[in-house]
C-alpha cells in the first residue's frame, strides 16, 4: 500500500492505501464517511500514508463494563477487559508486551504510549487524524504477524507488513457495519473478505506475508488468501495504525505483537 488499506466490496473503492498510500486518505473518508460508510476502504492504509478464536464467555462481563464506560475519575483502561494471555513463541524474532516503547518509532509525538503491556494510541478529537508507529528490519522478508487488537473508538484499526519508506501492504480490519477486512498495496485493492470484528472486544489478527502471497485470519479463522502481482515490496518492517475518520474520534490499544520468520516453511 503506499501504508494504506482498503478494497472495493461494499462500496469500497480503491483508497489509496497510501501508508500502504496514506494507510488511508482523506478521500475515502470524503463527506465524514469513515470505515462504517461505503466508499471509505483505506482509513488504515491512510494513516499509513507516512510512510484463536480466545474469546471466552467470563469476557462479557468486562467487555459489558466498557460498554457503559468508565465510571468518574477513572482511566479508559480501567474497564478495559485485559488481553488475551500470548501463546510463547521459540522461533519469533520479535515479540513485544509494551514494558516500553523503545523499539517502536512513531510518526508523531503525544499519540502513543505504552501501559499495563498494552500499546495505547490516542488522537485529537478531529477528522482525517492519523498516525503509525513502526518497529521491525526494512530486512525481514517472509514472515508472519500475530497481534490483539481492541478498538474502543473511531474508524479502522489493523496492520502494515513490508514497509520500506512510506509504503507497505495495508490489513485493514474494519468494524462498524462493514464488519470485513481489506488488503491493499500503493492504490491496488488486492484482496477482501467479511470477517466479524464488533468494536470494545479483543481479536486476534494474523497476516502471513509469503512471496507475493498474503494470509489473513480473524480471531483463528482464515478469511482472506490474496497475491500481490506488483513489482517489489517483498520485504520491510511493521506498522501499525490508528486512524480517526470522518467520526473524528479513534482510541485503539494493541497487544501480543509476535513476528516470526516464515523463510524456511513451506
Amino acid at each position: 500500500m503506499r501504508c494504506q488499506s482498503g478494497s472495493e466490496p461494499k462500496g469500497v473503492d480503491e483508497k489509496t492505501t497510501r501508508a500502504g498510500s496514506d494507510l488511508g486518505s482523506g478521500r475515502e473518508r470524503q463527506n465524514g464517511r469513515d470505515a462504517g460508510s461505503p466508499r471509505s476502504s483505506g482509513g488504515m492504509i491512510h494513516v499509513m500514508r507516512l510512510l484463536t478464536t480466545t474469546r471466552h464467555a467470563c469476557w462479557a462481563a468486562p467487555v459489558l463494563l466498557v460498554l457503559a464506560g468508565p465510571a468518574k475519575g477513572q482511566s479508559p483502561l480501567d474497564s478495559l477487559p485485559p488481553p488475551p494471555s500470548p501463546a510463547p513463541s521459540a522461533t519469533a524474532v520479535m515479540a513485544e508486551r509494551f514494558q516500553d516503547l523503545d523499539a517502536w518509532r512513531p510518526d508523531r509525538e503525544g499519540v502513543w504510549s505504552a501501559e499495563r503491556g498494552m500499546l495505547s494510541a490516542r488522537l485529537p478529537d478531529k477528522p482525517q487524524e492519523r498516525s503509525l508507529i513502526y518497529a521491525g528490519s526494512v530486512d525481514w522478508r517472509d514472515y508472519a504477524v500475530d497481534l490483539d487488537v481492541f478498538q474502543l473508538r473511531g474508524a479502522d484499526k489493523g496492520l502494515v507488513v513490508r514497509v520500506r519508506g512510506d509504503v507497505g501492504v495495508g490489513v485493514d480490519l474494519r468494524g462498524g457495519e462493514y464488519q470485513d477486512v481489506l488488503v491493499y498495496r500503493r492504490e491496488v485493492p488486492l484482496g477482501h473478505a467479511q470477517a466479524p470484528n464488533p468494536d470494545r472486544q479483543w481479536h486476534h489478527l494474523r497476516v502471513e506475508a509469503r512471496g507475493n502471497r498474503y494470509s489473513v485470519f480473524v480471531d483463528g479463522r482464515l478469511v482472506l488468501r490474496c497475491q500481490d502481482k506488483l513489482p517489489g515490496g517483498r520485504q520491510g518492517r511493521i506498522a501499525l495504525p490508528a486512524y480517526t475518520g470522518g467520526k473524528g474520534a479513534c482510541t485503539v490499544f494493541y497487544a501480543n505483537v509476535v513476528v516470526t520468520s516464515l523463510s524456511n516453511k513451506p
